[in-house]
């Protein structure tokens, strides 16, 4: 099962509870790459990790994975095992959500294998306990998000786009990144009806942006040259930082033109790690 990268087209910051989490309203969207989770019958859960990124990552009881089949076990009432296989494609603590996506497709993916239903309330909340961005990743579909992370909304169909997704290799620890960050909030830039095409869709956030990127900057300075060499490839709609960092992408109205970027920038920073794929339908 694909756990598809999640891209956060804008991020607000939008107020902050007393409890200190902050309250965001974004627009996020899914790409046709990531990760991908397989699952197979075996008396006890288990996990193997495999891929380019296998090696950032452990296998132990805090892994995300590991956490959402054992919150998913518990609330079936089951006692199945499963073991389980990660295949880490997508660099890990880059603010495209991949361990919140692994975690949602393992969710998907054991409620298939087990041939359980379980309440979908109770499920979102067991997909919130396990990180913020684990919600949408489950509901797995262009979606504005707001709250902490359990507020879903649908957007509606956006028009077809593609995406160059760029990391420098520099892993940017989310909480860093809320610690770092400064100034006010920001109002809620969700829109009634979505943009017609991609240079649409790049025009109308351009008057929205991610609240987290001077903060990211600061964690992880590179973060500035990846979204510069993002804007300067040919035909670049706009160019934006993801979520908390450091990964940033470009938007393209074509497969060729995202290519001919991701190639570009590979070309002059080949220890960067660069994908371009299509906006999930």
């Amino acid at each position: 099962m694909l756990a598809r990268a999640k891209i956060n087209l804008y991020l607000h910051v939008v107020g902050r509870r007393p409890d200190g989490f902050h309250l965001l309203d974004s627009l996020v969207v899914f790409a046709e790459t990531g990760d991908e989770i397989e699952v197979a019958p075996a008396d006890t859960l288990s996990l193997t990790i495999v891929g380019p990124f296998a090696g950032k990552l452990a296998a132990d009881d805090d892994n995300l994975v590991l956490r959402a089949a054992r919150g998913l076990r518990d609330l079936a009432g089951i006692t199945a095992g499963a073991a389980i296989t990660l295949a880490k494609n997508l660099p890990v603590a880059s603010g495209i959500g991949g361990g919140s996506a692994d975690a949602a497709a393992t969710l998907a993916a054991l409620t298939a294998l087990w041939k359980i239903a379980p309440d979908r309330a109770a499920l979102d909340r067991l997909a919130l306990s396990l990180g913020a961005d684990v919600p949408v990743c489950l509901a797995g579909r262009a979606s504005f998000m707001g709250g902490i992370g359990e507020e879903i909304a649908p957007v509606g169909a956006l028009p077809p786009a593609h995406l160059l997704l760029v990391n420098p290799g520099i892993a940017t620890p989310t909480p860093a990144v809320f610690k770092a960050r400064t100034g006010g909030f920001t109002a809620a830039g969700r829109w009634a009806s979505p943009p017609s095409d991609a240079k649409a869709l790049a025009a109308a956030l351009q008057a929205r942006g991610n609240d987290l990127t001077e903060a990211a900057i600061t964690v992880t300075p590179a973060i500035r040259d990846v979204l510069a060499a993002i804007a300067r490839t040919e035909h670049c709609l706009l160019a934006r930082l993801s979520g908390s960092g450091a990964t940033c992408f470009g938007i393209y109205a074509g497969a060729a033109e995202a290519e001919a970027a991701r190639r570009a920038i590979l070309a002059t920073n080949p220890g960067w790690w660069a994908i371009a794929a299509p906006i999930a339908a």
